[in-house]
């Protein structure tokens, strides 16, 4: 077994744990670049290899009581409808295009991690969490709207989106941070099995290699969630941050400018 494959599986698994995403944006880079796959058939395994690891980690946080299976539900069914057909554009994407998408969400993920959290009293009412696990005044339209617009950049690019479902969880749905990561991991499972879905028939996959990279990713997650209540949110958030800027110019440079 490649220590590679270890090391990029117990990062996947822990970023997801800790975050309720990242899972994709290190696992299809590490199976392009540390594994040499082929470039569709890893944003492929990516959205594969996510999908069972966030399944896993999700129950996790049902059993604990964060996870909102009504929000789930509505983003969950406009995120699938989005992700399928951003997978079925994927396709027939040229690589270049893609990979240089990837590299943008990766650098947007990284300012988002990287900038100031604001203060708690800035967000206000709609950051409180429901007592009951619901809120009377949710607003489902644009959590459909976000559902699917993020659906269709994960099936495109092969990244779950779990970075952009936390925030707006938090902003539109009025959950606690620590129910936005569970109910993000829900959302991101369907998501990323929709997107698998589409791939699926229409590049080659190694199916080996995924069981062995999600079976650490696995045991990864475990720790992650344990590590998440641990370290301080917000020196991991901006370690994330940076690691995800050297790894968006990396790719930049070394697969769209230079290719």
């Amino acid at each position: 077994m490649s220590i590679s494959i270890i090391i990029a599986g117990l990062v996947t698994g822990m970023l997801l744990g800790i975050f309720g995403s990242g899972g994709s944006i290190i696992t299809m880079p590490a199976l392009l670049y540390l594994l040499d796959v082929e470039p569709k058939s890893a944003i492929a395994m990516s959205l594969g290899i996510v999908a069972v690891t966030a399944t896993i980690t999700a129950l996790q946080h049902w059993r604990h009581g964060n996870v909102d299976l009504k929000i789930t539900a509505v983003f969950g069914l406009f995120g699938v409808a989005g992700t399928y057909a951003g997978a079925l554009v994927g396709v027939v994407t040229p690589v270049v295009i893609q990979l240089s998408v990837f590299a943008l969400v990766m650098y947007a993920a990284a300012w988002k991690m990287i900038k100031p959290s604001p203060q708690h009293k800035s967000v206000g009412a709609a950051a409180v969490d429901c007592p009951d696990g619901h809120c009377d005044d949710l607003q489902y339209g644009h959590i459909a709207l976000h559902g699917i617009a993020v659906g269709i950049l994960t099936g495109i690019v092969g990244v779950g989106g779990g970075f952009l479902i936390v925030p707006a969880l938090v902003l539109l749905s009025g959950l606690s941070m620590k129910r936005a990561v569970g109910t993000s991991l829900s959302i991101v499972s369907l998501k990323s099995f929709a997107g698998f879905a589409g791939y699926a028939g229409s590049v080659a996959i190694d199916y080996q290699l995924m069981g062995i990279f999600t079976a650490i990713a696995v045991v990864g997650s475990v720790a992650g969630s344990q590590l998440g209540h641990r370290l301080p949110a917000d020196l991991l958030k901006k370690g994330f941050g940076g690691f995800l800027m050297l790894v968006a110019s990396y790719i930049i440079f070394k697969s769209v400018l230079f290719n």
